[in-house]
């Protein structure tokens, strides 16, 4: 996962606004930082999302969002 894919479904997940405020409200455990400080400081971006997923609880579909194409990501949002 790139950080670009890392933002796309962030985006597409949680929308633009929530995302963003998850991104830098919500402190992730491993790191014990938000997801944008954890990426700042290199931190793999696939590993930041599996963590935001897993603290969000988001369903499977929507964990992999960023390695589908865009027709299948309209369709998972019906």
């Amino acid at each position: 996962m790139k950080n670009s894919e890392f933002t796309l479904a962030l985006e597409e997940v949680f929308g633009p606004v929530f995302g963003n405020s998850l991104a830098q409200d919500l402190v992730l455990s491993p790191w014990g930082l938000s997801a944008s400080a954890a990426l700042a400081q290199g931190v793999d971006p696939r590993e930041v999302w599996d963590r935001l997923c897993d603290e969000m609880q988001v369903s499977e579909t929507q964990r992999w969002v960023y390695r589908m194409d865009p027709k299948q990501r309209r369709r998972a949002k019906r």
